[in-house]
Order: structure tokens, then C-alpha cells, then sequence
């Protein structure tokens, strides 16, 4: 059964990105509770502050669940990413983002790696920041096995990122690893500049897509762009996809508006879902 949920970030220094809620993992919980939704992911500055949050205002409290969380404060706050051309700042990403899977986890919630995967550049050719994000996601999907979740990851488009930047170029990865417990995240927003059909690209990804980051072409509520949802949400039922439909968009007019809008947006799409009925 496909599931909705919202995305809500503890991190200052992120303000202005696509997340819905922002700063109190509380209020948002409750306003999602009152929306509807199933789920929220939590993008959160550390593990630590992270598992706080989650001890203090635990999302099953309001009847949601923990859909996912993300590592990308691993770029922002501390410009560590898994293919550095230093040895040790690739060891320091890893740590971060397996001690973001252990937090997540204890919630049965996966992880999501999207910009913490770096690039290539003249410092670090193509073929060998390739290797290195091989060799790391070996690792980090094997951690996250332990916890019987998977390891998301997520194809970025090409001004945020250089290595992998369809849903193609991610099932490639996914087919030279050894590890099965890695899958991928399907942005609406990096593939509307990326895919030219993106209902086909789901269609190939098949049940190797684990996530779906629910987002207009501007970045905006679904319904705020020219992003055609009808034929993306005819091909995840056609797939039989039965994760979470998650609003990582811009909190545009505001985030109680693009909440709003969200939710009345997934019920559109997707009738018969978990969305709970107001």
C-alpha cells in the first residue's frame, strides 16, 4: 500500500531547501497527525540530535510513522561526502552515515543517502569516485541490513550532483554491487530535469525503488508545476509499490499551505491509500 508522508528538518543552516516542516519535530508531528499523513522523514543536523528528537516527541505518539531520514547534513554542516578525495574524510562520511542509520533504525526507518555521495572532479577522476561509492555502499547497505531495513539511495540531477543522475544510472550501480539491501529514491524534482518519461523510468526501476520524494517541476507542492502525476502514479501501481509517497518540496506559500496542498494532492493521485481521511 502506498503511504504518505512529509518531510520535516531540525537543521538551520539548511533553511530555504525543500522540506515542508521545519525546526520542531512536535508541531510538525501534530500537524501532520491532523492532515492525515502516515509518516514523516526527519532531516536532523547529527545522530544525536536525531535520536533526541525522536525521544522527546516520538512520531508514534501521533500515530505516524518514521519514513525515512536523511544524511545530508553530513555536506552541509561538515562537506563530507562518501567519494572525498581524502581517505579521511571518506571514513568520517561513512561514520556519520551509519550512525544515521543506527538512529533511524531503532524505528525501523531507512536511511538516505543523496548528497552526502559526493562527486568526481580533476582531483578525483570519474571511474575511481565511482569505486569509492561501490566500496561505500557495499558497507552501509550491509549496516543497515543488521536493522532489517534497506539503504536508500538517491540519483541527483546534473547541478547538484555528477555521478549518478537517473534512475538508470542507479539500477546500474544497484546491479555492480554485491550487497541486495541498497534501493533507490525516486525524486519527482531531479527527475523532471533528468528522465525523459518518468513514468517509464519508474517502470524500468521496477522493485529496486524503495522511496519516492514527492515534489512539483519547481520544487514546489505537487499541483504547483506542469509535473503530469497521472502517468507517475499509474506506473507506481503498475510496479506494485507499496512504500512512502514523501513531500520533500519547498514549504511554498508556507509550510501549513504546502502541507495542505500535499496531502489533498496524494488523495487525488492516490485514492484507496493509508492517507488517513480528515
Amino acid at each position: 500500500m502506498i503511504r504518505s508522508a512529509v518531510t520535516v528538518s531540525l537543521v538551520p543552516e539548511a533553511r530555504g531547501g525543500p522540506f515542508v516542516f521545519w525546526d520542531d519535530l512536535a508541531i510538525a508531528c501534530r500537524a501532520a497527525a491532523e492532515l492525515g499523513f502516515d509518516g514523516v522523514e526527519v532531516f536532523a543536523p547529527s545522530a544525536t540530535a536525531l535520536e533526541h528528537a525522536l525521544t522527546a516527541s516520538p512520531p508514534e505518539t501521533h500515530s505516524l510513522k518514521l519514513a525515512a531520514v536523511g544524511t545530508g547534513a553530513g555536506w552541509v554542516l561538515h562537506r563530507l561526502s562518501l567519494t572525498s578525495p581524502d581517505a579521511s574524510e571518506r571514513a568520517l562520511a561513512r561514520e556519520f552515515i551509519r550512525s544515521i542509520i543506527d538512529a533511524g533504525a531503532a524505528m525501523k526507518a531507512p536511511a538516505i543517502v543523496g548528497s552526502t555521495q559526493g562527486r568526481w572532479s580533476a582531483d578525483m577522476p570519474k571511474e575511481t569516485a565511482m569505486e569509492h561509492l561501490r566500496e561505500a555502499l557495499e558497507e552501509l547497505g550491509e549496516h543497515a541490513g543488521r536493522y532489517d531495513v534497506p539503504l536508500l539511495f538517491e540519483p541527483l540531477n546534473r547541478y547538484e550532483a555528477n555521478l549518478v543522475n537517473t534512475l538508470a544510472d542507479g539500477v546500474a550501480l544497484l546491479e555492480s554491487l554485491s550487497t541486495k539491501n541498497v534501493r533507490l529514491l525516486g525524486d519527482l524534482f531531479h527527475m523532471n530535469i533528468e528522465e525523459p518519461d518518468l513514468a517509464e523510468a519508474i517502470r524500468s526501476t521496477g522493485k529496486r525503488l524503495g522511496h519516492v520524494h514527492f515534489a512539483d517541476s519547481n520544487r514546489r507542492p505537487v499541483g504547483c508545476g506542469h509535473t503530469a502525476i497521472t502517468p507517475v502514479a499509474e506506473a507506481l501501481r503498475a510496479i506494485d509499490y507499496d512504500g512512502y509517497v514523501s513531500a520533500e518540496c519547498l514549504p511554498w506559500p508556507d509550510p501549513a499551505a504546502a502541507a495542505d496542498h500535499t496531502i489533498r494532492a496524494f488523495r487525488t493521485y492516490f485514492p484507496g491509500s493509508t492517507a488517513k481521511a480528515r
